[in-house]
């Protein structure tokens, strides 16, 4: 199971984080200063990266918060005992972990256009599970046609898991199963479908018209929002929408293997398909969200 094997890499390379660190700690001090960056940078490549959320948004703050402390009781019990090893391979990865955690900031596409939405879902947090400016965060999204600032947001429990379990096969254990789906924006419903099932987790359907959608257009972009919940939709093509209008349901329709809302918005331009036009960073009421970041109530 995916999810199952994405916590594991997780998990152990976190363990393996604070083993180098402790083995840096054993160190002549040349050495272990490039072991202990080797740490640091899986560590917070870990952070940003690492599907905690299949565990509890929390076990990431747990584990930063372990790893300092035991760096401090590393430090404080240091003998250096080990010789030292070749620097090379250290340098590489403190390079790739290193890069790879400025890229979650910055991106790989330059400086991004913006649209201002309203957040499309009202009660709870809710978390972006896919998202970011580009490569390296938005990986899977970059693969398909214009979607590399596309966003999939999944809602938060209690516990800070978005389902009861680490995966489950019942769809409503996820806890933003059947959310209102409400109008980031006004304008013109261009398409709507509803009548697709809703896929049993971790199966997929694959196809364009095999996810439940709705399709708003405006004077100048477009907002595509998917895999909506089967029979949900509440607007119909043609219909002159406004913001905060219920539009339907979050479902699992589609080329999903969870329940989500995955939505993207594209400049309008003359001449080309919605999904053929520049791609456009979304903002939320002013803020923008990368990968793994919780978007909270307080902050809408």
């Amino acid at each position: 199971m995916i999810t199952y094997l994405l916590l594991a890499i997780t998990i152990g390379a976190g363990v393996l984080s604070i083993f180098l660190l402790r083995k840096a700690c054993r160190k002549p001090l040349r050495d272990g200063m490039l072991t202990a960056l080797m740490s640091f940078s899986l560590c917070l490549f870990i952070y940003l990266y690492g599907t905690w959320v299949f565990l509890s948004i929390y076990a990431k703050y747990v584990f930063g918060g372990l790893y300092l402390l035991l760096a401090l009781y590393f430090l404080w019990t240091r003998k250096p005992v080990a010789r030292a090893t070749n620097p090379l391979y250290k340098i590489l990865l403190i390079v790739f972990f290193g890069t790879c955690c400025v890229l979650y900031f910055t991106g790989t596409t330059g400086v991004p256009e913006k649209v201002e939405l309203d957040f499309p879902l009202k009660k709870g947090r809710y978390f972006v599970i896919q998202g970011g400016k580009g490569l390296p965060t938005n990986l899977f999204h970059f693969s398909l046609r214009g979607a590399i600032y596309a966003m999939d947001i999944v809602k938060l429990n209690d516990f800070g898991n978005r389902a009861n379990t680490v995966f489950s096969r019942n769809l409503e254990d996820y806890a933003i199963f059947g959310d209102t789906i409400y109008s980031p924006c006004s304008g013109t419903v261009v398409r709507a479908h509803s009548s697709n099932p809703d896929n049993i987790p971790p199966n997929m359907d694959r196809g364009p018209k095999n996810t439940n959608m709705v399709v708003i257009e405006t004077d100048t972009y477009t907002v595509f929002m998917g895999h909506m919940k089967q029979n949900s939709v509440m607007v119909k093509e043609g219909d002159v929408i406004t913001v905060g209008q219920p539009l339907g349901r979050v479902g699992n329709s589609g080329f999903s293997s969870e329940p989500h809302l995955h939505i993207q918005v594209h400049k309008k331009e003359n001449g080309k398909a919605w999904y053929r036009s520049t791609p456009l960073y979304i903002l939320f009421n002013g803020k923008g969200y990368l990968l793994n970041e919780v978007i909270k109530k307080k902050d809408l």
